[in-house]
């Protein structure tokens, strides 16, 4: 076995979000283009005689509160799943550095649990094998597959079925939390109106002007429900907007908001000035992944 292995959960930005129908056992379908940001949690995994997980780093304390028991963590449910799947002891040291906020829209848990098979499978030396990881990573939430894949993509179905998108230039990005932690089920709940269509698009954005105009044609569907439920997102839209993005947007279920921009220099000194006027929220400068 390896000695440590760390793999990156990076913040996971939905760039639009259209719910298009519900099943009938409840789940709502989606049209959204994911993309990942230069920014996001870190897993290290190391072997041990037995499971255990330590979670340290910024947003640790609200895990460890009690917000989510760590035995139900979902790095944990994805090495038991894993270790289940190969055969193999659970045996390994996790450790987990919790950099974004909690229930935030970003991915959070889902990255951390996709980071986690990425690391134990190594750790464990069991053999990759791409489809069977994303049928597990399935098996464990919705959005583990494309937090597994790591890659900009068009997600339908409940988010599982991924599909190519055009390759995106690394824009800047500024991504704030007004520290407000949100329910994805109770948005969801909360969401009124008709259903909307898929609207994806094949041409590549020449730069990120043209980009905001391609996704200022397309919304997120939960950013009304999700701003009754938490009317500061309104406030870190237009801080946002006021920064000079080209776009700002919530991503996910909330409550973070991205605002897009030229590059990072330029994301950079507009999270310098929202953090001096709004010292109480979480604010990142980063860029988007390209590919």
């Amino acid at each position: 076995m390896s000695e440590a292995v760390t793999a990156e959960a990076p913040a996971k930005i939905n760039l639009y979000l259209h719910v298009t129908g519900q099943r009938a056992d409840g789940f709502h379908t989606l049209d959204t283009l994911i993309a990942f940001a230069g920014i996001g949690d870190e897993i290290t995994a190391r072997s041990a005689e037995t499971l255990r997980l330590e979670i340290d780093g910024p947003f640790a304390g609200v895990l460890q509160a009690g917000a989510q028991n760590p035995v139900d963590n979902l790095v944990l449910k994805a090495a038991r799943a894993l270790a289940d799947y190969a055969g193999v002891p659970e045996r390994a040291h996790i450790s987990l550095t919790k950099n974004l906020p909690i229930a935030a829209g970003i991915g959070g848990g889902s990255a951390d649990a996709a980071a986690a098979l990425k690391a134990l499978t190594k750790l464990w030396q069991i053999p990759w094998d791409a489809d069977a990881m994303l049928k597990l990573a399935a098996t464990l939430g919705a959005d583990v597959p494309m937090c597994l894949a790591g890659e900009t993509a068009f997600a339908g179905g409940i988010g599982e079925q991924l599909s190519p998108a055009p390759p995106l230039p690394a824009y800047g990005l500024v991504l704030v939390n007004p520290g407000v932690a949100l329910s994805t089920p109770d948005v969801f709940a909360a969401r009124t109106g008709d259903f909307s269509e898929a609207a994806r698009f094949t041409d590549a954005p020449r730069d990120a002007a043209a980009f905001a105009q391609i996704l200022a044609a397309r919304r997120n569907d939960l950013a009304e429900a999700a701003t009754a439920l938490a009317p500061v997102i309104g406030d870190v839209l237009t801080a946002l907007d006021a920064a000079g993005a080209h776009l700002a947007r919530m991503s996910g279920s909330g409550a973070t908001c991205f605002g897009l921009f030229d590059d990072l220099g330029a994301a950079k000194s507009a999270a310098k000035r929202l953090q001096t006027d709004q010292p109480d929220w979480w604010v990142a400068a980063t860029k988007l992944a390209s590919g």
